[in-house]
């Protein structure tokens, strides 16, 4: 996806991932996965913002558009904030 779609480069957090549940011992390997395909394409990836569980879910409502993949990962969702494609 960021490939085609940069994130928002005004954004102070262009992207968010759902906090882990206080007291669930997951421990969410998906994370650093995501922070490096952040860092291969160009985005800064110590601006991830951490959301709690039902603030997601929140957000999540309010999104243009959703892509849907295969990934079973626990945690594995995210929230990306478009930027201007040039």
């Amino acid at each position: 996806v960021l490939a085609l779609v940069p994130l928002d480069q005004y954004a102070e957090q262009p992207a968010a991932l759902m906090e882990a549940v206080p007291g669930d011992p997951c421990v969410p390997v998906i994370w650093d996965e995501y922070k490096a395909l952040l860092d291969a394409h160009g985005e800064d990836s110590q601006r991830i913002q951490m959301l709690e569980r039902f603030a997601f879910y929140e957000r999540a409502k309010k999104a243009y558009a959703v892509v849907a993949t295969g990934e079973t990962a626990i945690y594995a969702n995210i929230l990306l904030k478009k930027g201007v494609v040039q």
